[in-house]
Order: C-alpha cells, then structure tokens, then sequence
C-alpha cells in the first residue's frame, strides 16, 4: 500500500503566520517595557540626576568609614546651601572670627564648579569649604533633598562633628558662636519642625504602603541634628525613592494662562523638603527623640491671592526690620503653636526654658549690616567692609 504524499503548506499561511509571531514579540516586549516604566523609581531622572546619585553614594561610603567612638573637642557642622556664593559672608565670618576654630566646621552646597576664594569670599572661613560633588539643585524638587544629604554624607566624615546644622544662605545669627555652641551641645536631642497638617493635601495614595499616611509629616527644612540622626537621612534608601517618585511640585500658576490654570491646580503638588526629613522621623519612630521646633525664625508672607506668586514665601528683612526691637521681639518668642495639631511646643532644654530660635532668615545684606552695628555677632567695624565690597 502506498503512503500518501504530505499535503504541501500554502506559502501564505507560512508568511501569515510568521507575521503573528512578529506582533506577539513586538507586543510582548511593548508590555514589558511598561512595566518597567511603571515600576521604576524615577525614570525621568535627567543624566546629571544619575551623577548625582552616584556622587551621593561614594559621599555616603566614606561617611561610613569615619563612624567611630570620638573623644575630644565636639564641632558644630555649618551647613549652607547656597544657590551660588553667600551674600552674607561677611556678618558669618565676624561670626566664626569669635569662635574656637576647633569647635566648628564649615561644608557648603553650591551651583557645581563654583570655588569660594579671596575673589569670591569676604571671609577666609569659607575659602574652598564647597563642595567637590555638588549637584544643580532645583527649588521645589527632590534635587533639594539630595543637596543636603550630600552635605551630611560630608560633614560625617570628620567623626568630631557632633551636631550638624543646615542653613542658607540668607540665614543669620540671633546670638554670639559661644551662646550657640552651649545651646546646642547642652541638648541630647534633635531640632525638627515637625506636625501634621490634615488640610495638606500632598501626600499621594501612591506612598502607600512604604509610606503611610498617619507617618506624613509636614515642617520646615532648616533642621539641626546630632549625630546619629544625620546618620539615618544619609542612610536611607528607602523613603527618598517614594519621594522622587511621587512628591513632585506642581507647575507654577500663571496669570497670563487664563482658563490653563484650572487645569494646572488639578495636578498633584507636593514640595519635597517640606516633607522628607520630618516624615522620615516618624517612620522611623523616633518622634520622641526630637525638640519639634526649628532653630530658625522665619516670618511668612500670608497673602489670601491665589494668584499672587508671592503667598506663603518668606519675608525678607531689610535695613529698618533689623532694629533692636524686633530682634528682641524674636528672641523673646518661647514657644510655638502647631494649630493643625493644637499643639504648643515649649522651648525648653533640660527642663531649663530658652529662646526658642538660634537663627532667623532671610535676611538681606544691609540687614545683615545692621546686625553687625549692633554688634548681635560679636565685635566687629563695620567701615572695614568698605574696602572690599565685590
């Protein structure tokens, strides 16, 4: 009996089915590709963001080394971040000119490839204090994050440094290096702005779970630290990549857009150093090892304007708010009232009640002037400026 000759393939039924398995790979690897997209910490990180982060981790690699018992002369690390150079120089260095050099350190944040030199600087405390692994830093974004971070990964490198304060660069003193020196070495604890605001609507349903929203905090960034909790924000790798994600400022309004605004405030905004360091705290919980308060006074404008770009920014002090009695007036202020949570924080170290506030911005330079006039900082001639007035 003779076998029947296989039944030859249609040609066409080839190519149809070789182009089937083209769109099922094609389709797959689209599938796959959104889920990558989807589950990626930030894929809309530029590539200076990546040199940021990979500044960030050898900064946190030799903060590491240096994390020793220290026995000796405690310092207090500066920590400015300043936008470019720091117009204020001048009132900080009659500051740290009546300072034990071997109880302060200075670190500073600038624009990346900026040197603080004779012809950048007034003073010769900041000569080449900047950092070599600064990065662009944006207002409102998590770049603003990864600056200070970066200045503490730093300044934990030298293991004398025992508290650790962030400043910018409108920021003055309210009082002398001594006075400051003793506040903040007679405390155990951190000072953190921190509270919950349950009219803020920034925290993102999408936080959740690594985030929960009982921990979301609110506060001001300008923070000041001991050690071991400069240690935990340079540590953390698991709140900031939520944070970069999902905590995103909102494009700001524009008068000229009319009827685009609309559409612009149903954006979900959220300022990330407004956040970040206070929530980390809560999420760790170690809320009870914090003063939550900040050491620096700042005055908000409170404009009702939903348009006016200038609500809730703060005040600039000039010359005539510099008078002796309205510095009076902010030293003398010995509590803060948290109406979100009515909560009345009392400034007290030790049981002992003090000033609630060590600094005060911003300032601007004739302000700052008049600070030294009457002589808030220590002795100082104010004439001697006019000499050098880049």
């Amino acid at each position: 009996m003779m076998k029947k000759a296989p039944v030859p393939v249609p040609v066409r039924h080839v190519i149809w089915f070789g182009w089937k398995l083209v769109f099922l790979l094609f389709f797959s690897l689209f599938f796959f590709a959104l889920l990558r997209l989807h589950f990626s910490p930030d894929l809309s990180s530029s590539s200076s963001s990546s040199s940021s982060s990979n500044s960030f981790s050898r900064a946190r690699a030799r903060s590491r080394i240096s994390r020793v018992n220290f026995d000796g002369p405690s310092k207090i690390a500066f920590l400015f971040l300043a936008r470019l150079h720091l117009p204020l120089d001048f009132l900080w260095g009659s500051f740290f000119e009546n300072a034990n050099v071997a109880n302060f350190s200075i670190y500073i944040h600038s624009a990346p490839g900026f040197v603080f030199d004779e012809s950048t600087s007034r003073s010769y405390f900041f000569y080449d204090r900047q950092l070599t692994n600064s990065i662009q830093v944006v207002w409102g974004e998590s770049s603003m994050i990864e600056a200070e971070r970066l200045l503490l990964a730093t300044a934990l490198e030298d293991p004398a440094n025992q508290r650790f304060v962030l400043l910018s660069d409108s920021c003055v003193p309210l009082y002398n290096f001594s006075y400051i020196y003793r506040y903040l070495m007679a405390s155990s604890r951190s000072f953190v702005d921190s509270f919950r605001d349950l009219k803020d609507d920034r925290y993102h349903p999408k936080m959740s779970p690594v985030i929960p929203k009982d921990k979301w905090r609110k506060g001001s960034q300008w923070i000041s630290l001991i050690r071991s909790h400069a240690e935990l924000i340079v540590d953390d790798e698991v709140v900031l990549p939520v944070f970069k994600k999902f905590c995103k400022r909102r494009s700001p309004l524009d008068a000229s857009k009319g009827k685009l605004n609309i559409k612009l405030q149903k954006q979900h905004n959220c300022i990330p150093d407004e956040h970040y360091v206070s929530t980390l705290f809560a999420m760790s919980e170690l809320e009870g090892e914090l003063e939550r308060r900040s050491l620096t006074y700042t005055l908000w404008n409170q404009s009702a304007g939903k348009m006016d770009t200038k609500a809730w920014h703060p005040v600039t002090f000039k010359y005539a708010d510099a008078s002796p009695k309205r510095l009076k007036e902010i030293k003398d202020i010995n509590h803060v009232y948290y109406e979100s949570e009515s909560r009345t924080e009392w400034c007290r170290t030790n049981s002992t009640s003090v000033p609630c506030f060590l600094f005060a911005r911003k300032f601007s330079r004739g302000a700052a002037m008049r600070l030294l006039s009457e002589g808030v900082v220590g002795p100082f001639e104010v004439s001697s400026l006019l000499g050098n007035s880049s």
